[in-house]
């Protein structure tokens, strides 16, 4: 990765990753978890509602998930730009 060029495409896809991860975490955590939680009360799992297992559970698993996804779309990227460890 000696020139400007390909450092520039890097860190690119680099903060396209990031991004796109953020806004899946804050569409979980905050839009399901909060802001739809009246919307999705009537809805069961394992004894409490759709949106009070979002808020306490789910955006968590969200984030986990994220993580090894981020990971996995980092190893590709450091592949195809020359720069894996």
């Amino acid at each position: 990765m000696a020139d400007k060029s390909s450092s520039s495409a890097y860190w690119a896809a680099n903060l396209r990753v990031i991004y796109i991860s953020l806004a899946i975490w804050f569409i979980c955590s905050f839009g399901i978890g909060i802001l739809l939680r009246p919307a999705l009360s009537g809805i069961s799992i394992g004894g409490a509602d759709l949106g009070f297992w979002f808020a306490q559970n789910g955006s968590i698993y969200v984030f986990l998930v994220l993580i090894f996804v981020y990971a996995a779309k980092m190893n590709k990227i450091d592949r195809d730009h020359g720069v894996e460890e």
